[in-house]
């Protein structure tokens, strides 16, 4: 099996050893992205819980320290709301805090997975680019051999030139499925910072002693 396998790599000609290395990069940050998701939503979820039992607590001076202690980036977003509320501003002050912390944490959990859509749309081109130039070596060596050997030279050289196109789909697929799943991922951790700001507002609203109305 894996002497079939070398084989076939070798007879893709030089651009397979692109692809080859297009896969690996591809591979190294798939798997760099989901250990760092993986932690990344542990640990928010860890402080959320934190963060939220002091708040319970109506313990605002705690919930501010270990915000600022933790810096997980769900202690980021909330502890950015929680600085508004210890200066007494208003709600939307307090929502419009988290809101940008969440627009800071964005860009970490979305860094580097969009290059793996990049890395499968190269290595399907660079299979196409390698069978075209294969393709053209073929045709040419074809014309100038035997013509009683021209058909069975044709037929080893496409089916030899085909073997890119094969290991460059081979290559994009896995990483186009990576990526989606690792955009399901980072989808459903922002989808928890927001669960989340929604239940700090609620205790923060809950805690908040009612406003006098202003005076006409």
């Amino acid at each position: 099996m894996i002497d079939t396998a070398i084989a076939f790599f070798q007879k893709g000609g030089f651009f397979m050893y692109p692809i080859a290395v297009i896969l690996l990069v591809g591979l190294i940050v798939a798997v760099e992205r989901y250990l760092y998701l993986s932690a990344q939503k542990h640990v928010n979820r860890r402080d959320f819980k934190q963060l939220h039992q002091r708040l319970q607590n109506k313990d605002l001076k705690g919930a501010l320290n270990f915000a600022r202690e933790s810096g997980s980036a769900m202690s980021l977003m909330i502890g950015s709301g929680l600085l508004r509320l210890s200066r007494r501003q208003s709600r939307d002050d307090i929502e419009y805090a988290m809101e940008e912390g969440l627009l800071e944490i964005l860009p970490r959990l979305e860094k580097r997975t969009q290059y793996l859509a990049t890395l499968a749309n190269v290595a399907t081109l660079l299979g196409l680019l390698g069978t075209i130039i294969g393709l053209i070596a073929a045709f040419t060596a074809v014309a100038e051999a035997d013509p009683a050997e021209k058909a069975g030279m044709l037929s080893e050289s496409i089916s030899l030139a085909m073997n890119t196109t094969a290991f460059g789909l081979m290559s994009a697929i896995p990483l186009l499925l990576i990526h989606a799943m690792l955009q399901t991922k980072t989808n459903e951790i922002v989808d928890s910072f927001e669960m989340a700001g929604i239940k700090v507002m609620n205790l923060i609203t809950d805690s908040q002693p009612p406003r006098a109305p202003a005076a006409e």
